[in-house]
């Protein structure tokens, strides 16, 4: 008998827009996910760097929570203050990102357990949740305009900051399983002499 796997994906119930329901069960997904492959590591684990100057898993999984909730804060709520505080007890810059050519790993994320992660990342999912619920599929179209460095103008809509979101989740959610892979081969570890 031929076994058959099945892999379904839904939106998740209880949202008026149906398309920002998808897009929430898409990063539940990739929350679930990331769990499964974060569970066991130690605090060392998650400030251990391959060389000074490059992110830590802690550096990141701290710059997805932030980015989740500033971006939710700016866009959906059109908050230009951007500021995660109130939500995740962290400023905007407490990620450590990025980090300077040469810098060890950010001395504020320094002793924190997987724990401490867990709980900014179900806090900045929260969020999200809390703040999209209620939106209907309309404002997906809704169109917003960010000022760049250079002075130029970037015209966007809250359909390109779901997808943004879900995104920038899933390629630092790469570096995580880069990071890890490259700790435990022992890349960038000092031997012992």
């Amino acid at each position: 008998m031929q076994t058959v796997v099945r892999s379904l994906m839904a939106p998740l119930p209880g949202f008026r827009s149906r398309e920002a329901g998808s897009f929430l069960a898409q990063l539940d997904d990739q929350l679930r996910r990331l769990r499964e492959e974060t569970r066991g590591l130690t605090p060392e684990d998650l400030i251990w760097q391959p060389a000074p100057g490059m992110n830590t898993i802690g550096m990141l999984l701290t710059h997805l929570a932030i980015v989740e909730v500033y971006w939710t804060k700016v866009v959906v709520e059109n908050d230009k203050s951007g500021s995660v505080q109130a939500v995740l007890g962290i400023g905007e810059d407490d990620d450590g990102m990025p980090i300077a050519d040469g810098a060890p790993a950010f001395p504020l994320l320094n002793g924190k357990d997987l724990a401490f992660y867990d709980d900014l990342l179900d806090r900045a999912r929260s969020y999200f949740k809390q703040v999209t619920k209620d939106r209907p599929d309309e404002d997906m179209d809704r169109e917003f305009t960010r000022e760049r460095p250079d002075g130029s103008q970037r015209v966007l809509n809250v359909r390109w900051y779901y997808y943004h979101v879900l995104e920038h989740f899933s390629g630092h959610f790469g570096q995580i399983l880069l990071l890890k892979h490259l700790r435990r081969a022992g890349i960038g570890e000092r031997t012992p002499r």
